[in-house]
């Protein structure tokens, strides 16, 4: 079994209007969900053996942040450029190259593929991935060269607002 974690960055800062979409930081909502989300899983038991970020700053700070709660220095930390912004197809891609030595993987990205993604996996669907929503799967696996095409479980769904 191999168990996916998606999770979508936490609230960006529109503070400089001109700045680079890729380069957008955390804003202090953002600062404060993460690390709350982050123990929501804590306590729901997950474990996560690498983490797998978007290189956009504000994936990457929302990841930096998770690895923080989960005191995860040792922890694989997997940059992939070609999340930023990916449709459902790229994400997919991703896993698929995943080692199988990893048996929980998160995954941080972007709206609205990673929503879209998210839809595709099982039967559950949802409107919309807020920010540093969370929404997790288990595969019927032991390859993730094989997720695609293996039976997925819906394991649960949560974002900072519906506590």
């Amino acid at each position: 079994m191999k168990t996916l974690i998606l999770i979508r960055h936490a609230k960006s800062s529109w503070a400089d209007s001109g700045m680079n979409d890729f380069d957008r930081p955390l804003n202090e909502r953002g600062k404060k969900d993460a690390p709350e989300m982050a123990e929501r899983l804590l306590k729901k038991n997950i474990q996560i053996d690498a983490f797998v970020t978007s290189t956009a700053n504000r994936a990457r700070k929302t990841c930096a942040a998770f690895m923080e709660v989960f005191d995860a220095k040792k922890v694989q930390r997997i940059l992939k450029e070609e999340l930023y912004l990916a449709p459902p197809q790229r994400f997919v891609e991703v896993i698929e190259t995943l080692s199988d030595e990893i048996e929980h993987a998160a995954i941080f990205a972007h709206n609205p593929g990673i929503t879209e993604f998210a839809n595709s996996l099982t039967n559950v669907t949802i409107d919309d991935m807020p920010t540093c929503a969370v929404f997790a799967v288990q595969a019927k696996t032991k390859k993730w060269s094989s997720f695609s095409k293996a039976e997925k479980t819906f394991l649960f769904f949560d974002y900072p607002k519906l506590s």
